[in-house]
């Protein structure tokens, strides 16, 4: 089984998908990733039926799941989004479930008051052919940490190929809340997932993957340092060579830190956040 077959989760089942880092230069964020060791796709333009949405992206392909760089590149009310929430701090701002039924999603959300966007179909074109997925967002009030979603991929085959996809796995999104059990609930919620107390913070469990949240200080002693809440601090990276990823960091001068038996790996401005890598 190759990546892209691992990445279109089984009935009823969850993935954590991707992150999203929101940022200005999108070659800027890119040369960042590759200094690291890192390969990154060509940059490419996301589109509805109706037209551009706004934004262009790059993405880091990993075995499981993904990264993506993205940046608001025209005047429309999703690019304005986006700049406002950019206007926050810099990093990651997204996070996405990877679900097998978009359509399910937004009538489940719609049922708990969340007040789902229309059902998007997004496409862009990509080095393996046209990549299509079913993206579902609430409304954004709901989720007040980042722009936070669920997407269903429909060719996977055409993002996750041989020659992009990275020997690492996205395995755990850090999140800032002044009221981790709260925002847990909701974020639990909003997921059909299970809180469960861990450490300082409260775990939310996919079929792979993985949502801690946690107060600013439980966050800022896993990873080094966190935004203020409600914020998306930081992701773990698991798989591949840890000791060589973490080399590549000090050599590209990122600060690193020992954070209980990991460590933190502050992204230069460019790109934004915290790895959490082990």
């Amino acid at each position: 089984m190759n990546a892209a077959d691992r990445q279109r989760p089984p009935p009823g089942e969850l993935y954590l998908d991707h992150v999203s880092h929101f940022v200005a230069d999108l070659d800027a964020a890119a040369r960042v990733c590759e200094a690291l060791g890192l390969r990154v796709t060509p940059t490419s333009v996301q589109r509805t039926p109706e037209g551009p949405v706004g934004a262009s992206n790059r993405c880091v392909m990993l075995e499981a799941g993904y990264i993506e760089l993205l940046s608001p590149t025209h005047d429309t009310p999703a690019a304005a989004r986006m700049r406002a929430l950019m206007r926050r701090y810099e990093g990651v701002q997204l996070v996405c479930f990877g679900t097998p039924d978009a359509a399910g999603e937004h009538q489940r959300l719609a049922a708990h008051g969340y007040e789902p966007q229309p059902l998007v179909d997004l496409a862009r074109e990509v080095a393996g052919g046209s990549a299509r997925f079913k993206v579902v967002r609430p409304a954004p009030e709901k989720m007040p940490e980042g722009r936070i979603q669920f997407v269903e991929q429909l060719t996977p085959e055409a993002l996750w190929r041989p020659s992009d996809v990275n020997a690492l796995r996205l395995e755990e999104v850090f999140v800032v809340a002044e009221d981790p059990v709260q925002a847990a609930a909701r974020w639990a919620r909003f997921a059909a997932l299970i809180p469960q107390p861990d450490a300082d913070g409260v775990r939310l469990e996919t079929a792979r993957g993985r949502i801690f949240v946690g107060t600013r200080a439980a966050v800022a002693k896993l990873l080094g340092e966190a935004p203020p809440p409600p914020a998306i601090a930081g992701y773990a990276l698991g798989g591949g060579q840890p000791k060589t990823l973490l080399a590549r960091c000090k050599e590209a001068g990122v600060a690193v830190q020992k954070c209980g038996a990991r460590h933190a790996a502050k992204l230069p401005a460019a790109l934004g956040s915290v790895w959490h890598i082990g």
